[in-house]
């Protein structure tokens, strides 16, 4: 008889045995969303790392959750290297494994997690790409008459670099976060988590003149839940849409195809040191839950100034 499937939203998993990680993978799934707060494509992320992982499990793994010791995972990490997979990708399959074993220890399902033993692999730590200022000037700047929505797409570029906000963060703002008089808007980050992100005079301009002129052409509605950034159809921005957006008007202007919505984060952070920001700020300012993710871009900084220093100095 071949196993059973047992729905879990838009994650399937095989089910067949009792020791199966799979039995608690869908409660464990509920447990991210509605506990945890985790955004809908991290929890989706969860699922199909947990969910390769019990594959593996299946045929390697012991007939009790009890019985697993620490070579099974170093066993599993091992076999993703040999799928070439990326030194990033492990990690995060890593982290996939350790949450759910957690989970699982909190459920009383297992008396202690192993996995919590096993080491991240080491990580070649790549600098984010910036823009100039100037770049950003002129990407700022990109959108023309000649585009559907010059309005909205400059409001939406100059949102990014004012705030250093995720493309995700930009879709959700609605009308009611935004407070121009004040010069800031409210935004909901990763788990959910509430920040307040100033506007500075261009962002406050160009939403303004967004709102005034080509948003009522797009919609009728001015309830304080709808969203700011609206498509043809009068719905949210989704982050595709805002990727591709960005994307069209930093080929305009002649920059890397690797420009990026980050990139502008990245900008953001950067341009932010470089003005003398505190590093706790800018912490606070990107929504950061670690100071050490943050800390990065104090090595972009420094990479600019030694690069400035090559070019600059009579002896470089």
């Amino acid at each position: 008889m071949p196993p059973r499937k047992r729905p879990t939203g838009a994650i399937t998993v095989d089910v067949a045995r009792p020791a199966d990680p799979a039995l608690h993978l869908p409660n464990f799934i509920n447990y991210l969303r509605a506990e945890c707060g985790l955004s809908d494509n991290t929890v989706l992320a969860y699922g199909r790392d947990l969910a390769q992982f019990n594959g593996w499990f299946r045929e390697h793994g012991p007939a009790r959750l009890q019985q697993v010791e620490l070579p099974l995972f170093s066993d599993y990490m091992g076999y993703l290297n040999e799928q070439d997979y990326a030194a990033t990708s492990i990690a995060r399959h890593l982290v996939s494994i350790k949450m759910f074993f957690r989970y699982l220890v909190l459920e009383g399902v297992i008396p202690e997690s192993i996995v919590e033993l096993v080491n991240s692999p080491k990580l070649w730590q790549h600098l984010p790409k910036v823009l100039s200022p100037d770049n950003v000037d002129r990407l700022l700047a990109s959108p023309a008459r000649a585009d559907r929505y010059p309005l909205r797409d400059r409001a939406l570029l100059c949102l990014l670099y004012a705030t250093g906000c995720r493309a995700s963060e930009v879709c959700t703002i609605t009308l009611r976060d935004i407070h121009l008089d004040e010069g800031y808007c409210r935004c909901i980050g990763k788990g959910n988590k509430e920040r307040m992100v100033s506007l500075n005079p261009v962002a406050r301009a160009a939403v303004e003149a967004y709102l005034q002129h080509e948003r009522p052409k797009l919609t009728t509605s001015n309830e304080q839940s709808s969203p700011l950034l609206i498509s043809r159809g009068g719905k949210s921005l989704s982050r595709i849409t805002v990727w591709k957006l960005v994307k069209r008007y930093a080929g305009r202007i002649g920059a890397s195809r690797t420009i990026s919505p980050h990139t502008l984060r990245h900008s953001f952070a950067t341009h932010m040191l470089a003005g003398g920001a505190e590093i706790r700020a800018l912490q606070e300012l990107l929504g950061h839950a670690s100071i050490r993710t943050t800390q990065i871009y104090t090595q972009v900084e420094h990479s600019r100034l030694k690069a400035i220093h090559e070019k600059c100095h009579p002896r470089g």
